[in-house]
């Protein structure tokens, strides 16, 4: 075979055999926390810590907890919910069910959620509750009522006792 036929051959078989949200996504995913007030600490199941605000490399495919605590706070935690993203619904379309194994194993094409995450934590000595913030400052939810929302999916890849199911 000639040369040029191979070397085609060859690069259709490796974008064959990848999936296009590894290759444009990643696997990792740069991951921002923020606390009203700044300064909290905040402690990943993964074992990363950091002051907010902060950035952090993350698995794309794992789900998470991070615990935040800050001097006068109350503390609380978020989990972090890994989510299939539109990527996969893409590789699927244009027939690269090969691609879609590829991304659905490595979590290439899931996104972390809540992404950024912004946390108004609660004064210690108020009835007031942690609250999730937008991009723009605005009140997206309670913690307590997100953690709800994802606790039992979250649960099946960090155990009920982190995910809150159990005491």
């Amino acid at each position: 075979m000639n040369k040029k036929v191979l070397a085609a051959l060859a690069a259709a078989m490796a974008f064959a055999t990848s999936g296009c949200a590894t290759v444009l996504n990643g696997t990792n995913v740069d991951y921002s926390t923020e606390t009203r007030p700044d300064g909290a600490t905040a402690k990943f199941t993964s074992g990363q810590e950091c002051k907010t605000p902060c950035k952090l490399e993350m698995k794309r495919k794992t789900d998470q907890r991070v615990d935040l605590t800050a001097d006068g706070y109350k503390p609380t935690y978020v989990l972090i919910q890994s989510k299939l993203g539109g990527s996969a619904f893409g590789n699927i379309l244009l027939g690269g069910g090969i691609g879609a194994v590829v991304d659905g194993t490595n979590g290439s094409s899931n996104r972390l959620y809540p992404r950024p995450l912004i946390v108004r934590m609660a004064k210690e000595g108020t009835d007031d509750e942690a609250v999730l913030l937008d991009e723009k400052g605005n009140v997206v939810m309670t913690v307590k009522a997100h953690n709800d929302s994802v606790r039992v999916d979250v649960a099946k890849t960090i155990g009920p006792k982190l995910a809150g199911l159990e005491e």
